[in-house]
């Protein structure tokens, strides 16, 4: 298939060796198998040229939610007032019935969100419970991660990367909980997978407290950051800001090459990205780089 801008899209044979597939300037990709990522590497070796995106041991980095937030703890952005964190989390590999004395001894406070350890593209990856009190806990099913809730006004800010560039968009997310909820809530409660494209809360009648965009200065630094840590350069930030405290910002998730039809303007912009990375391309070759 060839776009108006004179990018062709072709599929790749898996079945057959690259090398008598293309010529490729650019092969653009989601997997993260050893035999895939041993496919590319024999590839790359007499390819050079090519780029790569991403390069898979680096996708496989973000299909654990607990090497994902890892790199989250470990930016520098103390030039910043904003803090941004990731919520206290606790990792279950098996076992449910050690759930309770697991979170007692990690100090975390209900109500907890439970996601499953490994995201692996499927729907049920990006399932989410809500756990409201301890008793409850052994009913959840490992390996998963276990993360604090934290209030965020039931808005979640999706921040989208494109090589250098960034949008982000709002989102409908898990409401409040409060005392009372604590209170009267008992059990697990399966969630709905948010951040939907039918949750958009771009144009919803919102506190300007709670709509307010994070500032783009931070937004811009942050992708910088994580481009550099993660060695990729397609995904997509789930942040939210804590209610009542203004600058302090959580990242909850990071997803690899995410669905950018929800994205404003993605056709433009990835284009222009793909675009930029063949001229890159050719500026290399003709100065004999």
């Amino acid at each position: 298939w060839r776009g108006k801008k004179g990018i062709s899209f072709i599929p790749i044979d898996e079945t057959r060796p690259l090398s008598e597939q293309g010529p490729f300037d650019i092969i653009l990709h989601k997997k993260t198998s050893k035999e895939w990522q041993r496919f590319l590497e024999d590839y790359h070796e007499v390819h050079p040229e090519v780029t790569v995106l991403d390069p898979p041991n680096a996708i496989e980095h973000l299909n654990n939610r607990q090497s994902m937030l890892e790199e989250v703890a470990d930016l520098n952005l103390s030039s910043f007032y904003e803090e941004v964190c990731t919520p206290r989390q606790l990792v279950i590999m098996k076992d449910p019935s050690s759930i309770p004395t697991a979170v007692a001894m990690a100090g975390l406070t209900l109500p907890l969100v439970a996601k499953p350890l490994v995201v692996d593209g499927t729907s049920k990856s990006h399932e989410l419970s809500l756990a409201y009190d301890e008793a409850s806990l052994p009913m959840l099913d490992p390996p998963l991660v276990l993360q604090e809730f934290v209030n965020h006004g039931g808005i979640l800010f999706k921040v989208y990367i494109i090589g250098e560039a960034i949008q982000v968009v709002r989102r409908f997310s898990l409401p409040d909980v409060n005392t009372y909820d604590l209170l009267n809530n008992v059990g697990i409660y399966r969630l709905p997978r948010v951040s939907c494209a039918a949750a958009s809360a771009d144009h919803a009648d919102l506190d300007p407290r709670i709509a307010e965009l994070p500032p783009r200065p931070l937004l811009e630094k942050l992708g910088r950051e994580l481009r550099g840590r993660l060695g990729l350069r397609l995904f997509n930030i789930d942040m939210i800001r804590e209610l009542g405290a203004n600058d302090r910002y959580y990242i909850i998730d990071i997803n690899y090459f995410p669905g950018y039809g929800k994205m404003p303007g993605y056709e433009h912009i990835f284009t222009d990205f793909l675009q930029s990375l063949g001229q890159n391309k050719y500026q290399r070759c003709l100065s004999g780089g």
